[in-house]
C-alpha cells in the first residue's frame, strides 16, 4: 500500500506539471520551474521530516468505500478546476504573455505563500492521524477528533493551507487569468469545507463539543 500511495502521489504531481510546461510550450519557463522546485522540496520534507504513519499511508492510498457521495462530485469538480489552473497559467505567463509582467515584490509573495500554504498542509496532515482524502467516518480506524497543534486554531487547517497556496499561485507564475480557476477552486473549497463540517458535527462522537471550543472552520476571527 505505501508504494501504491507513493507511485499515485508522484504519478499525480507529474502529470500536473506537465500540464503546466506543455502549455507553456517550453522548459526555460522560469516560473513553473520554481514552481516545481518548491513542489519537490515539500515532497521531500512530506516523506521525512512529515511522514505520516503506515496506517494513515493506507488510508490515504485508498480511503474506505463510505466516502460521500457529494464529496466524490467535488473532487472530481477540483480536480478539472486544477487541470484549467494549471493550463491557464501556463498558456498565459509561459506563452502568449497575456497578463503584464509582474514586480518582484508581488512573486516574491507569491513564491512565500506558496510555500507556507503547503507547508501547513503537510503539517496539518502530520498532525491528524484521521488525515483521509475524502470525507468519510472512519470507523474501521476508530475515528476521534484531532485536537493538537494547527487543530486548536481553526477546525481545518488544511483547507487554510491550500487557500493560501492557491492565493499565491497567480502571483507566483504572473498570471492574471489564472485567478478565474483558482477563484473557483477556493469557492469549492469553502463548500467542502461546510459540507464536511456539517457532516462531521452530526456523525463523528466528540466533534460537536470541539466546534464549540474551536470556533473558527478555516480563518481565525473570521471563520
Amino acid at each position: 500500500m505505501k508504494t501504491s500511495y507513493l507511485i499515485k502521489h508522484f504519478v499525480g504531481t507529474f502529470v500536473f506539471f506537465s500540464i503546466l510546461f506543455i502549455s507553456a510550450g517550453r522548459l526555460n519557463y522560469w516560473q513553473g520551474l520554481v514552481y516545481v522546485i518548491i513542489g519537490l522540496v515539500m515532497a521531500v520534507l512530506n516523506y521525512t521530516v512529515f511522514r505520516i504513519d503506515d496506517d494513515l499511508l493506507i488510508e490515504r492510498s485508498k480511503p474506505g468505500a463510505d466516502t460521500k457521495q457529494w464529496d466524490k462530485a467535488i473532487l472530481g469538480i477540483s480536480f478539472l478546476l486544477t487541470i484549467c489552473m494549471y493550463t491557464t497559467a501556463g498558456l498565459d505567463s509561459g506563452r502568449y504573455h497575456w497578463s503584464p509582467e509582474f514586480p518582484w515584490i508581488l512573486v516574491i509573495l507569491g513564491i512565500l505563500l506558496t510555500a507556507s500554504g503547503q507547508l501547513l498542509f503537510l503539517i496539518a496532515q502530520k498532525q491528524n492521524k484521521f488525515f483521509s482524502s475524502t470525507v468519510r467516518i472512519q470507523t474501521d480506524r476508530e475515528h476521534s477528533v484531532c485536537q493538537k497543534g494547527l487543530y486548536t486554531v481553526v477546525r481545518h487547517p488544511a483547507y487554510m493551507g491550500m487557500i493560501i497556496q492557491s492565493a499565491g499561485f497567480p502571483l507566483l507564475l504572473g498570471s492574471v487569468w489564472s485567478i478565474i480557476p483558482i477563484g473557483l477552486s477556493i469557492i469549492v473549497i469553502l463548500i467542502r469545507t461546510n459540507l464536511e463540517d456539517k457532516t462531521l458535527k452530526t456523525e463523528l462522537k466528540g466533534y460537536l463539543e470541539y466546534s464549540a471550543k474551536t470556533r473558527y472552520k478555516i480563518i481565525p476571527y473570521v471563520w
